[in-house]
């Protein structure tokens, strides 16, 4: 996941095609290689001819972070210009250099305008080599992972920074107008569609289910003496578009390009953990603007769980930080999930327990019909959406103004449009709890409505309480179900088998963990 947060607010602005080492800092020489760099260098591209992944991934994880944090904490690394002589001038390592280039430089520093043009023209470059190259290597799933992710989030970061209209100098918009297709939409979602067709990896999907095709359980390598990277980059594609059309608004389409991976089972997805976080984070966003909360319930509750479980194996991770704000946006979304939908029975006790802790109070205050609970959701939903964008360029002829804001009040608009309509049938579920049948009659007095307006609510919770499903099948998320015969409503719930296994295993573990407390107790 990218780990960057900061303002995208640009300082200043360079003569477009320097190269991008006119930097921040006077202190900084962009053809100054320090020898740890040197041998950075040399070691990683004899690593990515031999193919030595175990070797490159130690290198792209452990010292490219050690180096940034000892020697470019707030400047950018030497250029691509002063490294290449170290690495035969090798085109395609440039590229990869350059590409890390810019990762720290987005990380650590405020890019300018040009710099984020020149990152454009270097993934576009990194992208038609892997396209219509011929490409021979074999790079850490972590790093593919990463290039896509900072592609999206870059694309992102541009639209986010040019929908800032106001403060731009006349330098800035001049640049805007001549490289307008830099970050473009089209361009953006037309790569990573590229992607996944060019390395056939839905087909290779296919042919996995069918025991003919070994991807899954190598993850994603190829032990053949092939290439890993066309196909991998492929399938982080398809979750790379997913985030896209989540940016957009669209949802339906961001969960049809994630259909060839099957996310109830374990998969490359899972072998990064930025990767299987962002990918079930936005997966679960959708099926919630889709009102399919009962599929979002049970996926981030198994993502949850398994944060739960594995976090301090990151803790030195530098996407640590990340995971942890992922997560707590996460638990905002299930809050929201159960509140619209109770269906705490497909929620494990341990990511219960935390929630309850996280959002006890607030989704008490959610259930009730007021402006308060209104203002709970809006504040959760705001607090864990997407940073959504605007793709479309301005009108440079309008008076200048910021639209940066735009799509997320809209997508708010819609939510808490949605939510209004779900809080008027709260009532009708606290009703239909309590009887098994009920009149007509009895219940629309109950609720201070006469026959025909009662009919028109129970018709809207039958169809607010389904959706579509991504196969097409009307799924139900109620947890009470009826049918109404003529005058009568019957009423079914729907009472899960009580799982007491579960509830004895946890038991057992606490019990264990006292007796070993007491054992490591030494009595005078």
């Amino acid at each position: 996941m990218a780990s960057h947060e900061q303002d995208d607010a640009i300082a200043g602005y360079d003569d477009h095609r320097q190269p991008p080492s006119q930097s921040q800092d006077l202190g900084y020489d962009p053809n100054f290689v320090p020898d740890s760099v040197k041998s950075f260098v040399v070691h990683l591209y004899r690593h990515i001819r031999e193919k030595n992944v175990y070797e490159i991934h130690q290198m792209y994880e452990t010292s490219f972070q050690t180096l940034s944090e000892r020697l470019f904490k707030d400047t950018p690394w030497p250029s691509v210009d002063a490294v290449a002589n170290y690495v035969d001038n090798d085109h395609v390592f440039c590229l990869l250099y350059r590409e890390m280039w810019y990762r720290h430089l987005y990380a650590r520093l405020t890019p300018t305008l040009n710099q984020r043009i020149d990152s454009w023209d270097n993934y576009c470059s990194l992208f038609q080599v892997v396209l219509h190259g011929v490409v021979n290597m074999q790079l850490p799933n972590q790093w593919l992972w990463d290039m896509v992710d900072e592609f999206v989030y870059q694309f992102q970061s541009f639209c986010q920074y040019r929908a800032k209209m106001k403060n731009k100098t006349e330098a800035e918009i001049a640049i805007l107008r001549q490289y307008d297709q830099a970050w473009n939409v089209y361009g953006v979602l037309n790569f990573l569609q590229a992607l996944v067709e060019k390395s056939m990896i839905i087909q290779i999907l296919e042919r996995e289910k069918e025991g003919l095709e070994r991807f899954t359980d190598t993850d994603g390598y190829d032990y053949s003496g092939g290439s890993n990277v066309l196909k991998v980059l492929g399938y982080f594609s398809m979750v790379g578009l997913l985030r896209v059309h989540c940016l957009l608004g669209d949802y339906h389409t961001g969960l049809k390009c994630l259909l060839p991976i099957d996310i109830s089972q374990q998969g490359v997805y899972t072998s990064v953990i930025g990767s299987h976080i962002t990918t079930i984070y936005h997966y679960g966003f959708a099926n919630l603007m889709l009102r399919r909360y009962v599929e979002a319930i049970r996926e981030f509750n198994k993502i949850l769980l398994y944060i739960y479980k594995t976090k301090q194996y990151h803790q030195k991770s530098t996407q640590y930080e990340q995971i942890l704000k992922k997560n707590e946006q996460m638990y905002a979304l299930l809050a929201i999930c159960l509140s619209l939908c109770p269906q705490s029975r497909l929620v494990d006790e341990t990511v219960n327990s935390q929630l309850r802790e996280k959002y006890g109070e607030k989704m008490i205050r959610m259930q009730r019909y007021d402006d308060e609970a209104f203002a709970m959701y809006d504040e959760l939903f705001s607090y864990a959406c997407p940073k959504f964008i605007t793709p479309s360029a301005p009108s440079f002829e309008e008076p200048l103004i910021n639209y940066n804001q735009d799509a997320y009040r809209l997508q708010l608009k819609l939510f808490l449009y949605e939510v209004k309509q779900q809080q008027l049938l709260s009532g009708v579920r606290t009703f239909l709890k309590v009887y098994s049948t009920i009149s007509l009659a009895k219940l629309a007095s109950y609720m201070e409505v006469d026959e025909a307006n009662l009919r028109t609510i129970l018709m809207t919770y039958k169809h607010k309480t389904h959706a579509v499903d991504s196969d097409g099948k009307i799924v139900s998320n109620a947890d009470v179900n009826f049918y109404v015969d003529d005058d009568m409503i019957h009423v079914v719930e729907s009472k899960p088998p009580k799982q007491y296994g579960d509830y004895f295993l946890r038991q057992i573990v606490k019990l264990e963990g006292v007796i070993n407390e007491i054992d490591g107790i030494k009595l005078e």
